[in-house]
């Protein structure tokens, strides 16, 4: 190193990131601080300050310390910045260049990186024009442990073990060698509420609101550590919409672990990005449940309803509020409530343009929850009258819209295997008339293309072929889904929100005819009908 320019103002810097830890007191912060400090006193200057990134990668430059360095640099403070080895400062060949050769020469800075001999006081020395290499070098390190890291970790996931650093809400961390979750009975006592509120009826943010008025600490200020220690971080209490949201979907509280959901851009880039759900390393009975399967189908069911549901000024959810739909303009019926105090569906675009876009569909709230009251006893009745008869029932209804389309499918299956046969037997002749009869190669590559082209193709459709009749025939497990979803209602002698969000779909109320009478079509979750998307497709169709 040059010893001709006397050492100034100095600024020494550390770093130590979580790897470097691993290789012992070697790496320290002290050890380097020992060898920094020894190297200014012997060589004179005033150390101005030190600048300390303990846990820090090399791979970037969004230090804290690094950037007060930096800045302190370009102000003057310091004119000279003397690290360990060159790895210290930065790992990333690409800045640490454009640092040394461009931007501390146009401050006037002096670097020098002990353990590699750089001292930017003399550009002309051998380690100067090693720099460059030694910089490549220190990137394919950081590159090389974090490939090495990312297959540790994905392995310890496929092993069981849990890796992340927190559990989520209602969990925490096992004593155990894969530290299982174990439940957090006072967070997981507010997850069941959560779950119980739904399945209740209480919209998203019904259920927030009840947490909070309870004092009820949401997750960011509940949250427990690995060392099971409370958060000191100042949060808002509410429960957004979102969390619920959250909780309701995660499938941890089936007892699942669901690793390897997102990773980083690269080494260098920190954004994270989220990973194919395909490609999640899932656990089953990784932990003990918080909710049972049947709570969370439920409540799965619910979430996916057509119906939001509002409540009133009173705060109560009406019990068909967002099922009711106007079947001539596609539109939910909205709540109406009369000067004495009752309330009726009204097709929302009647109620808000008026009756030159469409007709008012007005039903009272209390004749159409009868009506659907009525419907849903008429069917468990006929479930505990005779349920084999109710499930063949079922199946025939199914059978009617699918019958058709399935004998189609069985025929052409049939057809396409008989055809696979064929083609084989064409190849087969090809090559023994190639042999016996001297067919030429290109007359021989021709057809043998040829056949296998199709014959790739034939094989693709009857996968498919087989993938659809076969989802055709779990029309018997849907039949057993539909009458135990059913039985789980039996005795129902009033209606509920609950119900009405299990077994209901969307509610259509026709215009009453002059003769008084109107249609009322109810269409059930477990019916083979169309779907709310579809119906209004349908009508947005009509001319």
């Amino acid at each position: 190193m040059s010893k001709q320019i006397q050492l100034n103002k100095i600024g020494i810097y550390m770093r130590l990131s979580r790897d470097d830890e691993k290789a012992g007191e070697s790496m320290s912060i002290e050890h380097q601080r020992i060898i920094l400090r020894k190297y200014v006193e012997e060589h004179g200057g005033v150390i101005v300050d030190e600048y300390v990134d303990d846990g820090y990668s090399g791979t970037n430059f969004d230090r804290p310390e690094v950037q007060r360095l930096l800045s302190d640099a370009q102000t003057g403070r310091i004119d000279t910045i003397i690290v360990k080895d060159l790895s210290r400062f930065g790992r990333n060949y690409i800045q640490v260049g454009q640092y040394i050769d461009y931007i501390f020469p146009a401050y006037g800075i002096r670097f020098i990186a002990l353990n590699d001999n750089v001292d930017t006081a003399d550009r002309t020395s051998t380690a100067m024009d090693m720099m460059p290499i030694m910089n490549v070098f220190n990137e394919w390190h950081a590159a090389n442990t974090s490939k090495k890291i990312r297959a540790v970790f994905e392995a310890s996931q496929r092993s069981g073990k849990y890796t992340n650093w927190n559990y989520p809400y209602g969990y925490k961390a096992g004593n155990d060698e894969n530290r299982t979750a174990v439940i957090d009975e006072e967070a997981a006592k507010v997850v069941r509420t959560i779950f119980d509120l739904r399945l209740q009826g209480y919209s998203l943010r019904a259920i927030g609101k009840y947490l909070a008025d309870e004092n009820i600490p949401n997750p960011a200020r509940y949250y427990t550590r690995i060392d099971g220690t409370k958060t000191n971080k100042i949060c808002n209490s509410f429960w957004s919409g979102r969390t619920i949201s959250w909780v309701l979907t995660n499938e941890t509280y089936l007892g699942k672990t669901m690793q390897h959901r997102t990773t980083r851009v690269s080494y260098k880039n920190h954004k994270v990005v989220p990973i194919s759900k395909d490609d999640w390393i899932v656990k089953e009975n990784a932990h003990e449940p918080i909710i049972d399967l049947d709570t969370w189908k439920r409540v799965q069911e619910i979430n996916h309803s057509v119906s939001r549901g509002k409540a009133d000024k009173q705060k109560r959810t009406h019990l068909l509020s967002g099922f009711v739909v106007c079947p001539d303009c596609g539109q939910k019926c909205k709540l109406n409530r009369t000067r004495e105090g009752h309330y009726s569906f009204v097709c929302r675009t009647y109620k808000d343009y008026g009756n030159r876009y469409c007709s008012s569909h007005s039903i009272t709230e209390k004749m159409l929850e009868e009506i659907v009251l009525r419907d849903i006893q008429s069917m468990l009745q006929r479930v505990q009258i005779d349920e084999a008869k109710e499930k063949e029932a079922f199946l025939r209804e199914r059978a009617k819209s699918s019958e058709q389309s399935r004998f189609s499918d069985e025929k052409q299956l049939k057809a396409l295997k008989s055809r696979l046969v064929d083609l084989d037997k064409l190849i087969r002749f090809s090559f023994e008339k190639s042999v016996l009869k001297g067919m030429s190669e290109n007359v021989l590559s021709d057809l043998c293309a040829e056949y296998s082209a199709e014959k790739e193709s034939v094989l693709k459709t009857i996968e498919e072929l087989e993938k659809r009749l076969a989802e055709a025939r779990q029309d018997n497990d849907e039949a057993e889904e539909y009458i135990a979803k059913l039985k789980r209602y039996a005795g129902l002698e009033s209606l509920t929100r609950e119900a009405c969000l299990q077994l209901i779909d969307f509610i259509t109320i026709s215009q009453k005819q002059e003769n008084g009478k109107r249609e009322i079509h109810i269409y059930y979750k477990f019916s083979h009908g169309e779907s709310l998307k579809e119906f209004r497709s349908k009508i947005k169709s009509i001319p």
